[in-house]
């Protein structure tokens, strides 16, 4: 493999996780490892490593436009990505939130449920969700 696929692998390892990786890898098929290795290589190994913005706010903006989308399963792994760069989930939160301005509410709505569910999954989540809301 070329330089910038094992770059990118190192990349996407460090945002998603080695469990995302190599279940990505170890369900790919003959059909789908060429789209795996692409996105790695070109995704993951170009745009990912390039400086000019931090991986937290690379991250943040990923959910942004997954969330536009409507790309659920994509957005839940970056939502997970965005956490482990460093977002705690009141910024996360606060992107989707902005982004219901631009996107549409039923879009904003479903990204935070999804957004919400990955969350939950951290057993460190702060501050607790089921907190109430300050009054207004």
């Amino acid at each position: 493999m070329s330089e910038r696929f094992e770059r990118g692998l190192a990349m996407r390892r460090q945002v998603m996780g080695d469990a995302h990786v190599e279940r990505a890898f170890a369900s790919a098929t003959g059909f789908s490892r060429p789209l795996q290795e692409f996105m790695t290589e070109h995704a993951w190994g170009t745009v990912w490593c390039r400086d000019g913005i931090d991986l937290k706010t690379r991250s943040l903006i990923t959910v942004a436009m997954l969330a536009a989308l409507g790309r659920g399963q994509e957005l839940a792994g970056h939502v997970r990505g965005a956490l482990h760069n460093g977002a705690s989930a009141d910024e996360v939160r606060e992107v989707l939130l902005h982004a219901a301005v631009y996107v549409g509410v039923p879009l904003a709505a479903e990204a935070v449920r999804i957004a919400e569910a990955v969350v939950r999954e951290r057993p460190d989540a702060s501050p607790p969700l089921d907190s109430p809301s300050p009054s207004r």
